[in-house]
Parts: structure tokens; C-alpha cells; sequence
């Protein structure tokens, strides 16, 4: 589950122990694992999420064809349809 504004409240609770055992865990690959849009280490998954929740456009516009590599069989957007479309300069 990767966030493009604020970090999720789980990500946010597992930060709190420290980079070392949130990064751990992410490394175990056998659970969700959330993060920032931008944090080039976070590995690809099966399924990878993107809540497109705040930042600015040019932090989206990155983040989504990256999050689009990291997913092996699915990925899902979630966010403002209007918003999305014009990041990635598609029509609606």
C-alpha cells in the first residue's frame, strides 16, 4: 500500500519503532507493508496499492508508472478519478 500525501496511520505506527524494523518487515515480504509512494526501497509485490491522497502532481506522476512496476499481476489506484487522469495526461 503505497500513499502519495500522508503517510498511512500503520506505516506512521511501525515508523515509530524505528527505520531498522520497519524496513525489516517489509523485507519479510509475508504481509502488507505500507508506504510512501516515493521510497525507492519498497520492493514489487504481487499486488500493490496506491492511494493517491495528497502530495503534488509531479510527486503522482512518478509515483504511478513506478507503483505500475512494482505490481506483478494488480494494481489499484484509488483517488479523485479527475485528479489522476490529469496527472498522467489522460482524457476522461
Amino acid at each position: 500500500m503505497l500513499t502519495t500525501g500522508d503517510a498511512h496511520p500503520w506505516a506512521a505506527h511501525e515508523l515509530s519503532f524505528g527505520e531498522t524494523s520497519y524496513w525489516a518487515q517489509h523485507d519479510a515480504a509475508d504481509d502488507v507493508f505500507y508506504a510512501d509512494a516515493t521510497a525507492g526501497r519498497a520492493a514489487g509485490r504481487p499486488v500493490v496499492v496506491v492511494a493517491v491522497n495528497g502530495g503534488t502532481d509531479e510527486a503522482t506522476a512518478q509515483a504511478l508508472p513506478a507503483a505500475m512496476a512494482r505490481a506483478g499481476a494488480l494494481l489499484i489506484v484509488c483517488g479523485d478519478p479527475q485528479t489522476i487522469n490529469a496527472v498522467l495526461g489522460a482524457h476522461a
